[in-house]
């Protein structure tokens, strides 16, 4: 049984078990998360209920395991012969949610 979810405004295919990495969330470690976006169901007998865009009722829970942050990005800018250098860098929050259940 798998479902397709949207958070932070990206698509993300999870099962019961699995580590979702998203966007920071606001919640503490060990605190319960629901993500009611849900765009796609498989169930358990095989079949796949679709929403438009969203299923309506459907939701998945999961547990907070931790907040942390990404891998550092370098953006590094450059005109040739102009001595411009510029080098900046990023990291994203992130939130790590292991995925409990799916409840259509």
């Amino acid at each position: 049984m798998f479902a397709i979810v949207e958070a932070g405004g990206r698509q993300a295919k999870v099962e019961p078990g699995i580590v979702l990495v998203v966007d920071r969330m606001e919640a503490d470690q060990g605190a319960e998360v629901t993500f009611d976006k849900v765009l796609l169901v498989e169930t358990a007998d095989g079949g796949v209920v679709t929403g438009t865009p969203f299923i309506s009722g459907a939701t998945v829970t999961g547990v907070v395991e931790a907040q942390s942050r990404g891998k550092k990005v370098r953006v590094f800018k450059m005109k040739r012969r102009k001595h411009y250098r510029r080098t900046r860098g990023h990291r994203t929050d992130q939130t790590r949610v292991r995925v409990t259940s799916i409840n259509v």
